[in-house]
């Protein structure tokens, strides 16, 4: 019968559960990602924050263990790594939650919550899924993340879109992740359920982990986070503390301020002939 994970441990000389250090990843004569530094510390939320095309996904395919970084140092609580699979990640403590969640719509929600890693009971021929422990486990560790679902064999495909990252935020904590790694968990979602996703945010935080939030979202990131990074191009442009900068300021580094300000004045309506600063009318 398989036993319940060990819940993460706080480490108390604040070493970094994951650091990456001036990284870099290139394909060919492409630079998906130069000189990107961060980092993630337990019972904190480091925010990345870009739009399209920023690097976002190639950090998070460097963290989860997809690809290896080409140059810089990444390190897992102060050790220097280089992960070959999402397996070895996962083995670390690394959870990564991607927009598309990886459920299967038609089964319980107790059965997703325990995909690939389903407790069974009996031996030889007598061994079966131990069903009974995973309903119950599921409903409690819900509970304990403040979801409180009327019932746990409905289809996970029947909840929202905010439902569904908190079961995949629950089942990351159950299953002993220290880092978890989520991609655009709002992007899709309305304003109350964006609310709800980063409610249960702060709770992984709360119980210690080390969240990584990727998101385009400054004022989703401003709420949560305690680190910010942004990325533009595949480079670093900016990496703050909460303390350091104002939601105003990290809008504003976010669309690219200066680059605005630039556009504004190029797109200001040229006067009219007549209006005040236009050309005269000919007499």
């Amino acid at each position: 019968m398989t036993t319940t994970p060990e819940r993460p441990d706080v480490t108390a000389d604040g070493t970094a559960l994951v650091e990456l250090d001036d990284v870099s990843k290139y394909y060919g004569n492409i630079r998906a990602l130069e000189g990107v530094s961060l980092e993630v510390h337990a019972g904190e939320i480091t925010c990345v924050l870009g739009d399209n095309g920023a690097g976002k996904s190639t950090l998070i395919k460097i963290i989860a263990g997809l690809h290896r970084h080409d140059a810089g140092a990444f390190r897992i609580e102060g050790e220097d790594v280089s992960l070959s699979n999402p397996r070895e990640a996962l083995d670390r403590g690394i959870a990564t939650v991607y927009q598309d969640l990886a459920v299967v719509p038609l089964m319980p929600v107790w059965r997703n919550f325990f995909l690939g890693s389903e407790p069974t009971k009996g031996k030889g021929p007598f061994k079966r899924l131990d069903v009974d422990t995973m309903r119950a486990t599921t409903r409690a560790e819900l509970l304990r993340m403040g979801i409180d679902l009327r019932d746990v064999d409905q289809p996970i495909g029947t909840l929202s879109g905010g439902e569904r990252q908190c079961v995949a935020i629950a089942r990351a904590v159950y299953f002993g992740a220290k880092v978890l790694v989520l991609d655009e968990p709002t992007a899709a979602l309305g304003v109350k359920q964006s609310g709800v996703v980063l409610k249960y945010v702060a709770a992984a935080r709360d119980a210690g982990l080390g969240v990584v939030l990727i998101t385009h979202n400054p004022h989703h990131a401003y709420l949560v986070g305690d680190r910010f990074v942004l990325l533009k191009r595949g480079a670093m442009t900016g990496s703050h503390l909460r303390s350091d900068i104002t939601l105003d300021e990290l809008t504003r580094q976010m669309a690219g301020g200066s680059e605005l300000e630039e556009l504004s004045h190029e797109l200001q309506r040229a006067p009219a002939p007549g209006r005040p600063g236009g050309p005269s009318d000919p007499e």
